[in-house]
């Protein structure tokens, strides 16, 4: 088999776990080649996300070092055994790799929080806001790509309504709900859209006051498998997004939103009757913001 000359994501988190197995075991990459019965440019090339690395020698590896959760190990077995197609692969090569990067991550994912100060979260949006963002100037590429990576993005959604849907927590700063996109109803659509996307018990929504503390910044996405370890920051970015996937920078971010979750107003509850609504929380205000647009 020939080495990968553009490894996903999922490949190149593999590699890089796989390092840190060996790493932590306190081996070089002669050590190591030598415990799995492999060649040291094998070795490099397993690391760098280029080949693969059989579940045997992996196991082998972890049990070198002795100190490995057998959980972690048995993940990471499957991630590197994954065949990397899902309902994503027919875009292969119609929408940029990354976006299916995060595709096959969400498929995997139990829990997935996110922070949005400008926009609503792209699994949250309805068809005619996604089309304004895309063919807004926020994002380059021909009609065709454009309405390509609608259709993407809108088949993403799915995720949360599957037999395995994750949970959905997001944080979305109140900037991201005054946006008009040039249409009243666009707008007003959207605002609905996120109050009915919030009965879904899976899925939380809180917002992010002007009048509460500071919250603006970049937009980030953490998706989070069954093993924690494994999970991944996405950092939106307009020239390409950041993967991070180092044990101080899952920690970061998790801090991060944490504090963002504080700060925010209480979720969106549609189910609460009006006159539960005693203080200001995120329904209180989505629907002050609709009156409006009606």
């Amino acid at each position: 088999m020939g080495l990968r000359a553009n490894p996903t994501y999922r490949q190149r988190r593999f590699g890089a776990e796989v390092r840190k197995v060996r790493e932590r075991a306190g081996l070089s990459v002669g050590q190591s080649a030598a415990v799995m019965g492999m060649q040291q440019a094998h070795i490099s090339s397993v690391e760098t996300g280029r080949t693969s690395l059989s579940p045997e020698r992996l196991r082998a590896l972890a049990a070198a070092g002795g100190s490995e959760d057998a959980t972690y190990v048995d993940a990471l077995v499957e991630m590197g055994q994954a065949s990397g197609k899902g309902w994503w692969t027919p875009y292969r090569g119609h929408v940029r790799p990354s976006l299916l990067d995060i595709a096959e991550l969400e498929a995997g994912a139990e829990r997935i929080i996110s922070y949005e100060p400008m926009f609503i979260p792209g699994l949250l949006q309805t068809p005619e806001y996604a089309t304004v963002i895309h063919h807004g100037g926020y994002a380059r590429g021909s009609r065709e790509e454009l309405d390509e990576a609608i259709r993407f993005r809108l088949q993403r959604q799915h995720i949360l309504t599957g037999d395995r849907a994750p949970h959905f927590h997001a944080v979305v700063h109140e900037a991201a709900l005054h946006v008009s996109l040039g249409s009243r109803e666009i707008m007003r659509d959207q605002l609905f859209r996120l109050i009915e996307v919030s009965r879904l018990p899976n899925v939380t929504v809180q917002v992010l006051p002007f009048d509460g503390p500071v919250g603006f910044g970049t937009s980030f996405t953490m998706v989070q498998p069954n093993v924690v370890e494994l999970s991944t920051v996405v950092v939106a970015h307009v020239e390409q997004s950041l993967y991070l996937g180092e044990a101080d920078e899952l920690a970061r971010y998790k801090q991060v939103f944490a504090r963002l979750r504080e700060m925010a107003l209480p979720p969106v509850d549609a189910a609460m009757p009006p006159e539960a609504h005693v203080a200001q929380d995120s329904l209180g205000l989505i629907q002050r913001l609709l009156y409006p647009l009606l």
